[in-house]
């Protein structure tokens, strides 16, 4: 099986779980970049970035049709994220690459621990938004995202069910309109580094997340939510003690 169809598969793994579950399968471009197709952390980073935009897109799109996109709460949530996502896709220049691939791998362990307790985000009925902690959030959202390259829905989607108060399924939606925000606003950031990327790599691998991000919005009506968590995140919580294996290496 050659590099390039590894990297397939691993986009439309990222796009599938961008699609059912609204985050986390951004967090699995990054190591698929670097030990798949041999991209340096920084470069991986960069072009992460690509693919959750334009796959975060897409299933915004999907999820704006099926009316589960709060407009206002995200955009809030979004705009506090701008800046820091910014600053973050600078920063992350200046770090090496086993301090970004330890980061990464503990980012991504937190992810795999959140989605195997998704109970602790459920919210029955929406609430009020309450801006600052909105604000707050989604500026911590936004620096993780420039730093790391990912696009951070694993975290944005606790964040819009306990600080701005949507039910999951809103949750979902809303978070890729956030994480589409972020993503661009770091690669813009990005846009003067020296990280040398071969696109011809990344466009197939982001085609093929494309196509998973349909995919995942078909399959979230068809699966239970806490099935597809419970099965990615035993799966993210591999590949982030395989990182963090690498970077202590």
């Amino acid at each position: 099986m050659t590099a390039l169809l590894l990297g397939l598969m691993a986009g439309g793994v990222t796009g599938l779980a961008l699609g059912a579950l609204g985050g986390g399968g951004s967090v699995l471009a990054v190591p698929a970049l670097i030990y798949l197709l041999g991209f340096t952390p920084a470069a991986a980073a960069t072009a992460s970035l690509v693919v959750v935009a334009l796959t975060s897109a897409t299933a915004l799109a999907a999820h704006a049709r099926a009316g589960t996109v709060r407009w206002r709460g995200g955009a809030v949530f979004a705009a506090a994220g701008l800046v820091p996502a910014a600053v973050g896709g600078v920063v992350s220049g200046w770090l090496s690459d086993r301090l970004l691939t330890g980061a990464f791998a503990v980012i991504a362990a937190v992810a795999a621990l959140r989605m195997l307790r998704p109970s602790a985000s459920v919210r029955h009925e929406e609430v009020p938004v309450r801006p600052w902690q909105v604000a707050r959030a989604g500026a911590g959202l936004g620096a993780v995202t420039g730093v790391l390259g990912v696009g951070g829905g694993f975290l944005a989607v606790p964040a819009l069910v306990s600080v701005v108060g949507l039910r999951m399924r809103a949750a979902v939606g809303t978070s890729l309109l956030v994480i589409t925000v972020n993503s661009l606003a770091a690669l813009a950031a990005r846009a003067g580094s020296d990280a040398r990327i071969d696109w011809l790599a990344v466009a197939p691998f982001a085609a093929a997340a494309v196509l998973g991000a349909w995919d995942g919005k078909r399959l979230a009506t068809k699966v239970s939510g806490d099935r597809l968590r419970q099965i990615f995140a035993w799966a993210l919580l591999a590949v982030a003690l395989f990182m963090l294996a690498d970077a202590m290496t």
